[in-house]
């Protein structure tokens, strides 16, 4: 008898992680409490246009993000970039306030090995000065040298590491936390060193081409939730929506789901849910990890700040401030639909501060930010301003991460876990979510095929 897999969570990791167990042969169910699929990444409808909750972008080096995308057939509707290429604006060094923000730079690469690839973009960085490259250049090359895998860069602060090789503030806000808070949605001193020595190994230290910039052309609910569903019906998986799981147990020769008061049976499951919705689900005994290890995980939350526009305001898909509550601008006027005008949306990570307050206050915050990164918003008429807000975006990547993070077997046979917040080496990014999905699989597969050899020789 073909064995049967229950995948609970439709996000991009129980999508992925489906999706390999049907190739494999598995009969598959998918339950997704949500009336869609695609996790944190969709979109919704808002006068006449198509809005993503939030701007997601991945890098060239996401090569499994990209795999899937491949696998669910819109690779096409993504851009990436041919060369990294970052336009910033913000203070002048030395400056604290400004109506209108002067101090313009690109973070653009060489046709170079790195880390030489950025070294015409350092000297022209007009946020450092001499002395400050050349620490810059020092700290890259020690961070090269950084083991994620010790259990002492797990413990220590980044934002320690940095000044203790000679990064002040203004180095870490402007490089730094400008590619870091944007990765691991918070800021230096509350992240691992081992989470940011990986981002900033691959990304930007190792290969060259690692940080290209890639971004959807689509609004995402078509580009992961739709073409999800499709894939995962041509491979005949049973995808239920509206379907909240309440309860998973142990039952003779397989596992027993609740959902939606319903009954069903399986012969392994995938729980491939946030942090806090595993905790609930998990039965005794299946990770050890101490008591109310997805509280002391936490979260962190991210915002996105919608304004569209009468006109064109900005040229280009994206713009980085320094100084600014606006850390990324991004150009969503094609992907929604809009004709007339232009839509921006502002994403805001590591969003604490923002993420509770009333969208009239961020309002009134946001629109003179915008003004001082793009003059040109100053005489163009404001059709829409709007707020999304996810305030458990992703888990807290604080020293100590890594004891919180499970494997994706657990101590339970048949039952497994999926979710960029599980040890998967990375921060919780889309490629983190495919990586675990990937890895739940892998290990599902490799334990349930002894037993299906079995069963088709008897």
């Amino acid at each position: 008898m073909t064995p049967r897999v229950a995948v609970v969570g439709g996000g991009l990791a129980g999508i992925t992680a489906a999706l390999a167990c049907a190739d494999a042969g598995y009969r598959v169910t998918l339950y997704e409490s949500r009336p869609r699929l695609g996790g944190l990444t969709y979109s919704f409808e808002r006068g006449g246009l198509r809005v993503d909750n939030g701007q997601h972008v991945f890098l060239r080096c996401c090569e499994r993000y990209r795999a899937l995308l491949t696998r669910l057939g819109v690779e096409r509707d993504v851009n990436l970039q041919e060369r990294l290429d970052i336009p910033v604006r913000g203070l002048s060094p030395g400056t604290s306030t400004a109506e209108t923000f002067t101090a313009a730079g690109r973070l653009r690469r060489l046709s170079l090995p790195a880390p030489l690839h950025l070294s015409w973009a350092l000297l022209r960085y007009p946020w450092l000065d001499t002395a400050a490259r050349v620490r810059f250049v020092r700290a890259a090359l020690a961070l090269r040298a950084v083991d994620p895998a010790d259990p002492r860069s797990d413990t220590t602060s980044f934002g320690a590491w940095l000044r203790e090789y000679g990064q002040d503030r203004a180095a870490i806000e402007s490089l730094w936390d400008l590619v870091g808070i944007a990765t691991l949605n918070a800021r230096a001193d509350d992240v691992s060193l081992a989470l940011a020595a990986t981002v900033f190994q691959i990304g930007l230290l190792t290969e060259a081409a690692a940080a290209d910039i890639g971004w959807a052309r689509v609004p995402l609910g078509q580009l992961h939730g739709e073409a999800a569903g499709r894939a995962l019906a041509a491979s005949g998986v049973d995808v239920v929506t509206h379907a909240k799981v309440t309860a998973v147990r142990q039952a003779p020769g397989g596992w027993a789901l609740s959902a939606d008061d319903t009954a069903v049976t399986a012969d392994a499951v995938v729980l491939a849910v946030p942090p806090d919705a595993a905790a609930a689900l998990l039965p005794p005994g299946a990770v050890d990890l101490g008591p109310d290890w997805a509280a002391a995980l936490g979260s962190s939350p991210i915002i996105n700040v919608h304004a569209v526009y009468d006109r064109k305001v900005m040229d280009g898909p994206f713009l980085a401030g320094i100084g600014t509550a606006a850390q990324w601008v991004f150009d969503r006027t094609a992907a929604s639909g809009l004709d007339d005008g232009q839509y921006l949306a502002v994403s805001v990570s590591a969003a604490d501060e923002f993420v509770d307050l009333p969208t009239a206050e961020l309002r009134r915050r946001f629109l003179p930010a915008l003004n001082a990164l793009l003059p040109a918003t100053r005489a163009a008429e404001v059709r829409d301003f709007f707020v999304t807000r996810e305030r458990h975006a992703t888990f807290r990547p604080s020293p100590g991460t890594t004891r919180l993070r499970p494997a994706a077997r657990t101590a339970l046979p048949g039952l497994y876990l999926a979710g960029a917040w599980t040890a998967t080496g990375w921060p919780a990014t889309m490629e983190g979510a495919v990586r675990s999905g990937e890895s739940a699989s892998a290990a599902l597969l490799s334990d349930l095929s002894p037993i299906r050899s079995r069963e088709a020789v008897r």
